[in-house]
């Protein structure tokens, strides 16, 4: 019997792979790099099989049918994901918390998120640096004031994809709005849904490593988290002045005596 060894070694997580190719398709994880587009909807995957499954949606084949529910999809990878919601298994587990994760791809981005601090990638209008190179493309348009995606019906265009998927909803009644059971409040963005119910039931799944104090989003926790510390990450570029919240950058902003005219927003890494 013949073993083959895994010895491509990712440097950023520690997995290995039997072969370059499967190595730098991992790698895609952690650079955030999407270069395949839907044509129909511009949206963007990391790998061409992905991108192929996607395109089914668009063609309306959806012979893969929930027993539990009424959806249905066009892979059947995809129902075996799916019935994970009915299941409540999560069998992808992260190895630096006691957190579990239903799908891979939400165990790489909350290690990305939540355990790792490097920010390779640095805005060069305001120094502000991210973990993955499409948020920083996504920051760079709150600068540029970029629209790159318009609607297939009309000529509004948009610079985020969920804003295209609302203006869908709401002006050309395409898609499926998400509505809460318990108070019918309505959700073009599935993200948004669950948090939203989570905030019905109470449940707060990040947990505050100083006090123990739990929140139902990441953001929320990190937010919290400068109290515990002296970090402070956000400069006025007038003055140099440096706040831990950027509220506060805003509102001494107004009033700084050396105006230049901008606000500058960056990591530190000292």
């Amino acid at each position: 019997m013949i073993i083959h060894s895994s010895k491509y070694k990712c440097t950023e997580c520690g997995k290995c792979f039997r072969s370059k190719h499967d190595l730098a398709r991992h790698r895609q994880i952690h650079s955030g790099e999407k270069p395949f587009e839907c044509t129909v909807c511009s949206k963007r995957f990391t790998h061409p099989s992905d991108l192929a499954k996607h395109s089914r949606i668009h063609s309306g084949e959806k012979r893969y049918k929930c027993h539990k529910c009424d959806k249905a999809f066009s892979t059947a990878g995809s129902l075996n994901t799916h019935m994970r919601v009915h299941t409540g298994e999560k069998p992808y587990k992260c190895s630096l918390c006691d957190k579990s994760f239903s799908r891979s791809h939400h165990l790489e981005s909350h290690k990305l998120s939540v355990h790792s601090n490097r920010r390779p990638y640095d805005c060069r209008y305001c120094g502000k640096r991210f973990k993955r190179s499409d948020g920083l493309k996504l920051h760079v348009y709150s600068h540029t004031g970029a629209k790159p995606l318009s609607c297939r019906h009309c000529s509004e265009c948009f610079t985020y994809h969920h804003q295209v998927k609302t203006h869908l909803l709401k002006s050309h009644n395409e898609g499926n709005w998400l509505i809460c059971h318990i108070c019918q409040k309505k959700f073009s963005n599935s993200g948004n849904h669950k948090e939203h119910l989570l905030r019905h039931e109470g449940v707060k799944p990040y947990v505050c490593y100083e006090c123990s104090n739990s929140f139902c989003t990441v953001a929320e926790l990190k937010h919290h988290q400068l109290k515990h510390s002296d970090f402070k990450q956000f400069c006025c570029g007038s003055c140099g002045k440096y706040f831990k919240y950027k509220d506060n950058v805003v509102r001494h902003f107004k009033g700084c005596s050396v105006k230049l005219g901008y606000i500058s927003v960056f990591a530190r890494q000292d």
